[in-house]
């Protein structure tokens, strides 16, 4: 389905960029866009590094090369990158749950 050709959705980006204009929340909002995409880099990176171990794997089961050095080398880039990626998921929900918690 197409929204675009709705009167009313094409002028709320005008009424975005004037709210935020008015509220000063366009530096708080590229702030956390910057902290978003770079979590999406870091899952990114993660799901690259466990691909490049199952084919290092593949390769070795295949008998296209001899090296169990590549294989454990990439297996334990993939085992760090996750166990990263998962220390940085639950600090941030370490954080969110520590802000629902607050009472004003």
């Amino acid at each position: 389905m197409d929204f675009t050709s709705i009167g009313a959705v094409n002028n709320l980006t005008d009424y975005t960029a004037a709210w935020e204009k008015k509220t000063g929340t366009a530096e708080k909002n590229t702030a956390f866009e910057t902290l978003f995409q770079s979590a999406l880099e870091m899952v990114n990176k993660t799901n690259d590094s466990i691909n490049e171990a199952r084919e290092a794997e593949l390769s070795y089961a295949m008998g296209l090369t001899n090296s169990t050095t590549d294989v454990q080398v990439a297996q334990w880039k993939a085992n760090v990158s996750l166990q990263y990626t998962v220390a940085v998921r639950n600090a941030v929900l370490d954080a969110y749950k520590e802000i629902m918690q607050l009472q004003f």
